[in-house]
């Protein structure tokens, strides 16, 4: 159907709540120069608002761009499906999928580690923020991609 279904916002809001859960359900920082949850669940939610956004800005605009190269084209619903297909998943956009499901795998591998300590660890804070940095940035090059292969298919 469209871009991003494979990586659906209730997907990556789930996997951020169920990692914010986690985080809550540890008990809080012994000393001042540790991490807090309300810290975790800030980047938590920094990340998925972003990805929230990416997905409310480029997904509309991205199905009148296909729409738009359907009516070019003046493609039936079928022709439209089966020539729009490698526009939408290609090796790039598979590539782009598989690294979105590392991060989010990476993830919820960090939130169930927390669950086992004692304190909420900082070192593993930075790396859920760096993979939640990486995941946006990783959206971000797939909507560009996307777009860039649509708008050369409208030109031609």
């Amino acid at each position: 159907m469209g871009p991003g279904e494979d990586m659906t916002p209730s997907r990556i809001e789930m996997v951020a709540l169920s990692v914010a859960v986690l985080w809550m359900a540890m008990p809080p920082a012994a000393d001042a120069q540790s991490c807090s949850r309300s810290d975790f669940e800030a980047v938590v939610g920094e990340a998925a608002q972003a990805l929230r956004a990416l997905n409310h800005q480029n997904k509309p605009a991205f199905q009148a761009k296909l729409r738009e190269l359907k009516a070019k084209r003046g493609w039936s619903h079928d022709q439209f499906l089966a020539a729009a297909a490698p526009i939408v998943q290609d090796q790039k956009i598979s590539t782009y999928d598989e690294q979105s499901t590392a991060f989010l795998s990476r993830i919820e591998q960090l939130g169930a580690e927390a669950t086992t300590a004692a304190s909420p660890d900082c070192g593993r804070l930075a790396e859920v923020r760096k993979s939640m940095t990486d995941l946006v940035a990783v959206q971000k090059a797939k909507w560009a991609y996307m777009f860039e292969r649509v708008t050369a298919e409208l030109s031609r």
